[in-house]
């Protein structure tokens, strides 16, 4: 059952490194980027999920490891819990150049790897970093609170339907407001405790970089 997922996961990585038709293929090439599938324990009961990869990201194909990153497994940290238990990906699996929002175009590319990924792992709770996240899951999944704010929705749990059955989305503000703004990191940290009702790894957690 583990290889089946990692092979799965593994055919989702092949598939994006060979992504021709990907308006940000050059540009990852033309700087020696890597794609940036996810990371993580592929029989997480939580997985996040973040807008795109930045510059740190595509430069060693691991997402969430800069700033951003270390903010993200102190907050793990603060409920007992280590990155290889949860999965940790993005919408994009491509870095768009200056960190833009990603385009329509780009969304629709990359969506269905990430549908794919949600399938494969089947995790009991989305946890969504930032607005960009949020608004765009809550959507996909016809949340009736798709047109909320974060400001408004940050730390709910929402219940939504998947093609495996029944998951939670959890709104969460991005790790890297932690870095500017010390009240977010507070909410971040309260926030973060919503998550101890799903942190029961189903086995021991095993870091898996795709």
């Amino acid at each position: 059952m583990s290889s089946d997922r990692s092979d799965q996961l593994r055919a989702i990585r092949d598939a994006v490194v060979n992504l021709i038709d990907s308006p940000l293929y050059e540009y990852r090439t033309s700087n020696g980027y890597y794609p940036v599938i996810g990371q993580g324990d592929h029989f997480a009961d939580i997985m996040f999920i973040g807008e795109a990869p930045g510059k740190n990201e595509a430069e060693t194909g691991r997402p969430f490891c800069g700033a951003s990153g270390r903010v993200l497994d102190e907050l793990l940290e603060s409920i007992d819990l280590k990155r290889e238990d949860v999965y940790v990906t993005n919408i994009l699996k491509d870095r768009p150049p200056n960190n833009r929002d990603p385009l329509k175009q780009e969304i629709k590319l990359y969506t269905p790897f990430l549908e794919r990924q949600i399938e494969i792992i089947q995790p009991k709770v989305i946890a969504t970093l930032g607005r960009f996240s949020m608004e765009f899951i809550l959507r996909h999944f016809g949340a009736l609170q798709a047109n909320q704010k974060i400001s408004q929705l940050h730390g709910a749990v929402i219940k939504v339907r998947t093609g495996y059955g029944r998951a939670s989305v959890v709104p969460l503000f991005h790790p890297a407001a932690a870095l500017y703004n010390a009240g977010q990191r507070a909410t971040l940290e309260e926030d973060f405790q919503v998550l101890k009702q799903f942190d029961a790894p189903s086995q021991p957690g095993t870091m898996r970089l795709l």
